[in-house]
């Protein structure tokens, strides 16, 4: 088990629907990442942007990106998330993949489509939570509006870091910065929300606004608004235990089933 764990969150501009120029874009910025890291988040549909035309732009399971997230894992010896745009068995889906240094990949769908957009007309939402078992840490992870859905992301005392990832627009932003801190305080764990930046072909702007926080609320990066931007924070497993023993919060949350 790592006592630490060093992540590195890429805050990124988007080419529109553009996955073979979105990933040497981010093949250029995983490549000028010197220092020795864990894991590396990128954005919601950073291949896309926050496109409603999976048609155009789909991948499989066996696809371009999913080999591609995989080589780079294996060169840079670190695991690599974000979310794409996959088709399976004619549906399409808004797929956080989980790649591993050594290539074995596990995923979410995200669950709470943006309904907002018609996002729910074009992909069908999951039904299953992931944690992830990385490196002695439990990392469960979500999409952008999963966010607003506090009960979907309870800790039951089974993970160390939420991590969200996000096409979340500038005009409500003021939300993204207040729930992270509040998923963060409630579950008493680190949680990351890595966001995108620029403008989209629907013409709405992204600030980023990405962000880490520990177990108390804290803000443990210093990622500028509106740049494109990489910053790598640690975690500390110490940080965890010390808090969670000594202040005892999740032994008194609520108990409750939760249906799909």
């Amino acid at each position: 088990m790592q006592k630490e764990l060093k992540i590195a969150l890429i805050q990124a501009n988007l080419v529109w629907e553009n996955p073979e120029q979105n990933r040497i874009n981010f093949t250029n910025k995983i490549s000028a990442i010197l220092e020795t890291v864990d894991l590396i988040v990128l954005p919601e549909m950073f291949t896309t942007g926050f496109t409603m035309n999976p048609t155009l732009v789909a991948e499989t399971m066996n696809g371009d990106t999913v080999s591609w997230m995989q080589k780079l894992a294996n060169i840079k010896k670190t695991a690599i998330t974000g979310s794409v745009i996959v088709k399976e068995n004619n549906e399409y889906y808004n797929r956080l993949l989980f790649v591993f240094p050594d290539g074995k990949v596990e995923y979410y769908d995200k669950k709470h489509t943006f309904t907002l957009a018609g996002e729910h007309k074009v992909y069908r939402a999951g039904s299953k939570q992931l944690t992830i078992n990385y490196l002695g840490w439990k990392i469960r992870t979500l999409v952008c509006y999963d966010l607003r859905f506090p009960v979907w992301a309870r800790n039951n005392n089974d993970y160390d870091v939420l991590l969200y990832v996000a096409n979340w627009p500038k005009i409500r932003v003021s939300a993204w910065d207040a729930l992270l801190k509040a998923r963060a305080i409630e579950n008493m764990s680190y949680c990351i929300g890595v966001n995108r930046v620029g403008l989209d072909a629907n013409n709405y702007e992204y600030s980023g606004n990405s962000g880490a926080y520990d177990i108390l609320g804290k803000r443990i990066d210093s990622i500028p608004e509106d740049k494109e931007f990489t910053q790598i924070v640690t975690l500390k497993k110490e940080h965890i235990s010390k808090y969670r023993e000594k202040l005892g919060f999740l032994n008194d949350r609520d108990q409750f089933t939760l249906k799909h």
